[in-house]
């Protein structure tokens, strides 16, 4: 019999004028780079789609965490199935207040009452689809996609990112073999259910002594907390350096270490990579509508790449295609 399974979605309001103004304290142009720009903390005004998603396509979710820094939309109502979680509830009173989406995420595994078997969602990112409980989870495994990828800096030291997988892929390699890892997941690596563009991928990048890096789907990943609780034993001083620092920065690890974890001990199990798309938000949008429309993915992440000629525009776009789909007010509004 499957456990439980809980979601957990991740919130910033970033037009609270009280967030900004703490926001503003700690900011400098010294942690302004492209991983803490004004689109990740901004606000389209959609995620009650979430919820009617989450309502429609998964009504067996155990519980849902909506986890935030503080505020809540004025729309969201009391559910049983729905527990607000703010940053002091959970992380250590050192590393508050923040603004680094690292620190909150590699804290989540203190959540009370948090099940041991859980999906991670950024706001940006929606059920399309009927899903299963065996998506996510097989008897407790976690379901993923083990593909080897090749990263490498960008050059630009403005981006943080690459940086931060950079920085995961090195504690990978302190305590993994490559080939013990290929080993252990030959057929979990080269399986059916990915693309052939990513079994070809890793089966070139075989060549390569140490791990390169992995093909990092950007949609919503499940986790089992005792993972978290595992490498804050043994990476705390990484761990704990990352979740200092109120912005996103060179030296931080990232919840994809975790992830990358699990691949290498072999606790997942195969998933098909077309489950979920990533998609990026511009100001013609009629991909994401096929996408959605056509059922061409039972998850989707639709990213703020940013740069708009009318923002409001293509957020009221946006809302109007969800329209379509979800149409019907879920129990988690007022």
């Amino acid at each position: 019999m499957n456990e439980k399974i809980d979601f957990v979605l991740l919130w910033v309001d970033g037009n609270d004028p009280k967030w900004l103004k703490e926001k503003e304290k700690y900011s400098s142009s010294k942690n302004l780079g492209t991983s803490n720009t004004k689109n990740r903390f901004r606000d389209w005004n959609n995620l009650q789609y979430w919820f009617r998603a989450v309502e429609k396509y998964s009504s067996w979710v155990n519980k849902i965490f909506f986890v935030t820094w503080g505020h809540v939309p004025s729309w969201l109502k009391e559910n049983k199935k729905l527990q607000i979680v703010k940053h002091e509830d959970f992380i250590p009173k050192e590393y508050l207040p923040t603004f680094n989406s690292n620190t909150i995420i590699l804290n989540l595994h203190r959540i009370k009452g948090l099940s041991e078997n859980f999906v991670l969602f950024n706001d940006d990112m929606f059920l399309n689809d009927y899903v299963k409980e065996t998506d996510f989870f097989i008897n407790g495994i976690p379901r993923d996609q083990f593909s080897y990828n090749l990263i490498s800096s960008t050059g630009n030291e403005n981006d943080s990112f690459n940086h931060m997988l950079l920085n995961n892929i090195d504690i990978i390699n302190k305590y993994f073999k490559k080939a013990d890892v290929t080993k252990r997941n030959i057929f979990k690596i080269f399986n059916l259910k990915y693309s052939l563009n990513n079994n070809i991928k890793s089966f070139l990048l075989l060549a390569w002594e140490k791990i390169t890096g992995f093909e990092n789907p950007h949609i919503a990943y499940s986790y089992k907390k005792e993972t978290f609780s595992k490498l804050w034993e043994l990476e705390l001083i990484t761990l704990h350096n990352t979740c200092k620092n109120k912005f996103r920065g060179l030296n931080d690890v990232t919840d994809w270490l975790i992830r990358y974890w699990q691949l290498c001990t072999s606790n997942f199990k195969p998933r098909k990579s077309k489950f979920g798309v990533y998609l990026e938000i511009k100001d013609e949008n009629e991909r994401i509508k096929k996408v959605i429309l056509e059922k061409k993915a039972k998850l989707i992440c639709l990213n703020d790449v940013g740069e708009y000629k009318n923002f409001n525009k293509t957020a009221q776009e946006i809302i109007e295609i969800f329209e379509t789909t979800l149409p019907n007010k879920s129990e988690f509004e007022k």
